[in-house]
């Protein structure tokens, strides 16, 4: 990756469930909403992300690539809205 971009790996979209147990299809209307993903790649200018965090990002700020047979997303770093990433320093792991 170059410059500030990013590289991620986007979980999986489709159904889901709500607290409550109620199923959601994946064709539901929803508003504008965030998504999770594992971070794969990152450019040499990119400080508050390293491979292997989540990256929590809207699905419209993205670019899609195929690489080895594997979908990835690319956006630049502004473009994330909160990382979560496992520091092994006992907190939460997720900052803004």
């Amino acid at each position: 990756m170059l410059h500030d971009r990013i590289m991620i790996r986007p979980g999986q979209a489709g159904e889901r469930t709500s607290r409550g147990g109620i199923l959601i299809p994946a064709t539901a209307e929803v508003g504008k909403r965030l998504v999770w993903g594992e971070v794969a790649g990152v450019g040499q200018h990119v400080r508050s992300v390293k491979v292997g965090d989540q990256a929590l990002f809207s699905p419209g700020d993205q670019y899609e690539v195929e690489v080895g047979g594997e979908t990835y997303l690319v956006l630049r770093e502004r473009d994330l809205h909160a990382v979560a990433s496992d520091s092994g320093q006992g907190g939460t792991g997720l900052y803004l």
